[in-house]
């Protein structure tokens, strides 16, 4: 198997690194939580990845797969998304459901967040077709880099279960449980830097 080669992302990379991370979670189950509807998904959806993980484009913290098959989209220390931005989108798209329990989700995931400075995960993502060639595996790796050269924690909420085990193989722990009404579990995991 071919090692994937990651390329940190500039403006030009940007829509094509989005399409990639749209493509992979078209089955998550937050984001299909979120807009159950193919239609709304799609053109929700990528509005959606840019206002919460967009600002890693102007910080060179967006990576991609050589050929767009895969993103990870980072906020590092003290960089955040627009939360008025976000929740404003999100009540104006969002499902039925998710204007009933979504807020009180996105309140349960700010208890998680560390409050020491700390690298943050927005979305990483590979393209259903591509999965399982150690695309994610090398995306988390590349990124993880700068974390341990500077002693930096690094911290996500995985909105699919079966993503856990990759997490955990990179050093990632889970804190605990987040779900509310109707919402599906949100797993918040965090890790400490390796020497």
């Amino acid at each position: 198997m071919t090692t994937p080669i990651i390329k940190t992302a500039t403006e030009s990379d940007e829509a094509s690194a989005i399409a990639a991370v749209v493509l992979a979670f078209s089955a998550d189950p937050a984001a299909r939580w979120t807009w159950p509807d193919p239609d709304q998904y799609l053109k929700h959806f990528p509005g959606f990845v840019k206002v919460f993980g967009g600002q890693a484009f102007t910080h060179q913290s967006a990576y991609y797969v050589d050929g767009y098959v895969g993103a990870a989209l980072w906020l590092p220390p003290e960089v955040h998304s627009d939360e008025d931005a976000l929740i404003a989108l999100l009540q104006r798209t969002g499902s039925a459901q998710f204007q009933k329990d979504g807020v009180a989700v996105f309140e349960q995931m700010g208890r998680y967040h560390p409050q020491e400075p700390h690298w943050y995960l927005p979305f990483i993502g590979v393209d259903p077709f591509h999965q399982g060639k150690g695309c994610g595996a090398a995306l988390m790796q590349h990124a993880l880099l700068p974390c341990d050269r500077d002693h930096t924690l690094a911290y996500l909420e995985s909105s699919n279960p079966k993503n856990i085990p990759l997490y955990e193989r990179q050093g990632f722990e889970l804190l605990g449980t987040i779900q509310v009404g109707t919402s599906p579990p949100i797993f918040p995991m965090l890790r400490t830097p390796r020497r």
